[in-house]
């Protein structure tokens, strides 16, 4: 039987909140954060462009099990629309396609503004990563090819004109569900106000409970990593991007069988406890049945409640 192939490096475990520069990418950033804790596997949970900067979670070891948690997250973006020009990627990259004259003033933004709270169709930007029959939208779009994409609905909590620094600018606030486009935003925004604008600055300000405080720079990680200090005292517990997830008390032995992947009985007491703080969820959107298990502050697996059992889906190894 051949030999499972043992992973390069640590078994780094954590999240951790980078405030990415603009120009790197995502994946850029992934690849130096895990050569400089010389982590064994390292992901993000949620793309920023290369234009954008702001928080970006970076998961290491088993709290790669969560991303899905933290692209699901709630997330607030600030930025700034430039009036007067329409480009191709909706953003300052692209060419542009289309000028106009006309400045929106204050009153007029802040009244299309609330007309986007709520949950509202939106179509994705064609410069995006999302697969068309297999094949990155934003290739199709660089190669000339004509499709569409189809209008998604997504969730918009709060809007928020921040100020008017000139005639030519606005900066706006959003907090939004997951699947939203800032760029998609800025184009319906232009339109509806009669005007061409799209984004010239963006930055995400928050992923669930990961906001600018939490962050930390890459300049300050490279720093630690040459000084040989703590790089792991600056991760977050892996259930950090799991705060919209009911949880409950396990113990060791219990602990130990979800590990195994074994299903446990709960007691009536911690059944109790979970439907309270299930329906709570509920009310906030939260999932009905999915659940963490945590042991003396250690998460150990997510999984479902069901008849007074819990069913470990994905269990991790700590």
């Amino acid at each position: 039987m051949a030999r499972a192939r043992k992973r390069k490096g640590l078994p780094v475990h954590g999240w951790l909140a980078v405030d990415k520069p603009v120009e790197m990418t995502s994946t850029q950033i992934v690849g130096r954060l895990k050569r400089l804790f010389n982590a064994q596997k390292a992901g993000h949970g949620g793309t920023l462009d290369p234009l954008a900067d702001g928080v970006l979670p970076i998961a290491f070891g088993e709290a790669t099990k969560t991303a899905q948690w933290a692209m699901d997250c709630d997330k607030e973006y600030v930025f700034t629309i430039s009036w007067g020009a329409s480009t191709e990627t909706q953003d300052r990259e692209g060419a542009i396609i289309r000028r106009s004259d006309a400045r929106p003033d204050a009153a007029s933004i802040e009244t299309i503004l609330a007309n986007y709270i709520g949950t509202i169709s939106q179509v994705p930007p064609k410069y995006s990563a999302i697969k068309v029959d297999g094949a990155r939208a934003y290739d199709l779009a660089r190669g000339g090819e004509a499709f569409e994409l189809k209008a998604r609905d997504i969730t918009v909590y709060e809007t928020e004109l921040v100020s008017l620094p000139d005639r030519d600018h606005a900066i706006i606030r959003v907090c939004s569900g997951k699947g939203f486009y800032v760029r998609s935003f800025a184009r319906d925004l232009a339109v509806d106000l009669g005007v061409d604008g799209h984004v010239s600055k963006l930055r995400r300000t928050r992923v669930g409970m990961l906001d600018e405080a939490s962050t930390v720079t890459l300049e300050d990680i490279e720093r630690c990593a040459a000084e040989a200090g703590d790089l792991e005292g600056l991760l977050k517990p892996i259930e950090t991007v799991l705060d919209g997830l009911p949880s409950v008390a396990i113990n060791p032995a219990e602990a130990a069988d979800l590990r195994h992947g074994r299903e446990i009985l709960l007691l009536p007491h911690i059944i109790e406890q979970w439907r309270a703080d299930q329906a709570q969820l509920a009310m906030d959107g939260g999932d009905d049945r999915t659940t963490l298990a945590m042991c003396d502050e250690t998460a150990v697996a997510i999984g479902e409640v069901r008849v007074g059992k819990f069913k470990p889906q994905r269990v991790f190894q700590l």
